[in-house]
């Protein structure tokens, strides 16, 4: 087997902005929008509206001083009311803003996590990134958390950044106005300035801008680096805690604490190297914020001192070159923000791009990978099988078979070679390798993995899992229980527990039969389904499964003894160079059951692990 069918490690992102963007637009036209598009024109409509009123501030503020400068009182107090009224809309234009934003935040993020969710949790892909190491690592992390800072950043810089051009383009013109023409006399000659302050910002703001970016521009990489520690060591936090019994039970508390102590170490470096930045960063960012406070007075303060402009014009200018400032600084006092946005909006689109290869190796023809289809209910077809590793390494060579309806094949080999990854390929969960298998309808298989899934919510809804809870009535689910020999859980199908830490793993494999029972598939896969019973428990189960569902057709993997009874048939995957080989005799005629020496009706108080 080549490699050709083995993922990249690092998928790449060209552009992971403009990705970001062109993911963006399919939101806006997709038909489950909503009202994001009403809700981004109110937005703006509200941004456009709270800058005409910072220019009729501007106006107010030269009035005001004014009507100070002059003594006087009417004026004075006109100015009062009309300042009153001014910060009333002001307030009631940023509040609804706010909400506004926080509303398109809400809906993006709602859209876009339900779009990752879609392709994440789609034909085993979750399954099939943890396997390949493609550089999608902790998608938990990218889908809570990237998400929620690519939508909110995003929708906040948007606001910020039509602000800040919206209020350089009407204070350019006051401040081109109000601070006329600086005359100056250079080598004997004299020249003339016009609109000077406006010079003086531009200059002022270029000068801020280029350094913040030369000396800020390392952040990105170093939030990158924060946040995959970030999610590493919260990982290890969610397994340490998942497998407490295991590590409790050999006492491995030390060795947990010695790994946890270690990542925590990598995600104390990375904040550390972004520290360092910060403050590279903010020894700027000051001394420039600083400056700026006392600037353009300095600047104004010959044509007041002339008598040329009045008090009210010199803090006009001020407020004007102050605004004028805002708008052009916006990339200097937004850049912190902007390298954790690129870097988490970096990390998301990678974990896209990893999906998004998945899908097109499943997709490309000309890719060999294992070709899984529905074929007639009453078969399951190997042809010229191979199954490999995700870096493609072969584990099972040239595998031919034919499993009808009604057989029961147990899988046996030693291990490593291949039993349980051929299970997957059956359930479309592993693409890696090449040939053909046809499968009965998805809609008739069941799979029975060695430690059942049991979502969260009841009982009752884990029963009925993968259908709708409404799928079985209770009492169907309480008579399963009590075949399975959990008559005691009947009576808690309606309490919501995390089920895989209440119930044993004894206890999970029954609930797993019992689940069988009500779901009655015609075909069933069992990878060590049995593993954690007792050999009277198994016995009984097996027995519960051939009595309630006759017809089924049975494909186990199982080492334990007293199986090969319950089936009539041998798959052997025998270990030999470039891969396994399949050795599947022919059918035998169907040996007697073994049953349990109690009666059937004994099975309600069956004994045995838990």
């Amino acid at each position: 087997m080549s490699d050709s069918t083995a993922l990249p490690q690092a998928p790449e992102v060209d552009d992971p902005i403009r990705n970001f963007f062109r993911l963006t637009k399919t939101w806006l036209k997709a038909p489950d929008r909503g009202d994001a598009r009403l809700l981004i024109a109110l937005l703006l409509l509200l941004t456009g509206v709270q800058v005409g009123i910072q220019i009729m501030f501007n106006l107010w503020n030269r009035d005001f001083f004014n009507a100070l400068e002059n003594r006087d009182g009417i004026a004075f107090r006109a100015q009062i009311i009309k300042f009153f009224v001014l910060a009333a809309a002001s307030m009631a234009t940023a509040v609804y803003q706010l909400y506004f934003k926080q509303l398109i935040q809400l809906r993006w993020r709602g859209w876009l996590t339900n779009h990752l969710l879609g392709s994440w949790l789609r034909d085993g892909r979750q399954y099939q990134l943890e396997m390949a190491g493609v550089g999608a690592e902790n998608p938990d992390q990218r889908i809570a958390d990237d998400v929620r800072i690519a939508c909110d950043l995003a929708v906040h810089f948007v606001t910020g950044l039509l602000t800040a051009v919206l209020m350089l383009t009407a204070f350019v013109g006051i401040l081109w106005t109000l601070s006329g023409a600086l005359e100056i006399t250079l080598a004997g000659r004299d020249i003339s300035i016009p609109g000077y302050m406006v010079w003086a910002a531009l200059l002022y703001a270029m000068l801020g801008t280029t350094l913040t970016w030369l000396v800020g521009r390392p952040m990105v990489r170093l939030n990158v680096e924060r946040m995959a520690a970030e999610g590493d060591f919260r990982f290890g936090l969610t397994r340490a805690r998942e497998s407490g019994e295991g590590i409790a039970f050999i006492r491995g508390e030390a060795d947990e604490r010695r790994g946890l102590a270690a990542a925590f170490e990598r995600v104390a470096s990375s904040v550390k190297n972004l520290m360092r930045s910060q403050r590279n960063l903010m020894w700027l960012t000051s001394a420039y914020g600083t400056l700026a406070m006392i600037f353009p007075t300095i600047v104004a303060s010959p044509g007041y001192f002339a008598g040329v402009i009045t008090l009210g014009g010199l803090m006009q200018i001020g407020a004007a070159f102050g605004q004028v400032q805002t708008a052009l600084n916006w990339f200097v006092d937004s850049f912190p923000q902007i390298a954790e946005w690129r870097s988490a909006i970096t990390r998301l689109m990678t974990f896209q791009t990893a999906v998004d290869d998945l899908a097109a190796l499943a997709a490309d023809p000309e890719q060999p990978t294992i070709s899984v289809t529905e074929g007639a209910p009453d078969a399951l077809v190997f042809r010229d099988l191979e199954v490999a590793f995700a870096n493609g390494t072969t584990v099972i060579a040239d595998a031919s078979a034919e499993i009808r309806a009604g057989d029961r094949v147990l899988i046996k080999g030693a291990s490593g070679t291949g039993k349980s990854t051929l299970f997957r390929a059956i359930g479309g969960l592993w693409p890696w390798g090449a040939g053909e298998i046809v499968t009965p309808p998805a809609d008739t298989m069941m799979f029975m993995p060695q430690r059942p899934y049991l979502p969260l919510g009841t009982l009752h809804a884990a029963l009925c899992y993968p259908a709708p809870e409404d799928g079985f009535s209770q009492d169907e689910s309480a008579k399963a229980l009590q075949l399975v020999g959990l008559k005691h859980l009947v009576e808690r199908l309606g309490d919501d527990e995390r089920w895989d830490r209440v119930l044993s793993l004894g206890e999970q494999q029954r609930m797993a039969f019992a689940r069988l029972i009500l779901h009655k598939p015609a075909w069933v896969f069992m990878d060590e389904a049995t593993a954690a019973l007792d050999e009277e428990n198994q016995d009984a189960m097996m027995n519960l499964v051939l009595e309630q569902m006759p017809d089924v057709a049975l494909v186990s993997i199982g080492h334990r003894p007293g199986l090969e009874v319950f089936h009539n048939r041998t798959l052997t995957l025998n270990r030999a160079e470039g891969g396994a080989r399949v050795a599947l005799p022919p059918r035998r005629p169907q040996r007697a059951r073994r049953w349990i020496t109690s009666a059937l009706g004994a099975r309600f108080g069956l004994g045995g692990s838990r």
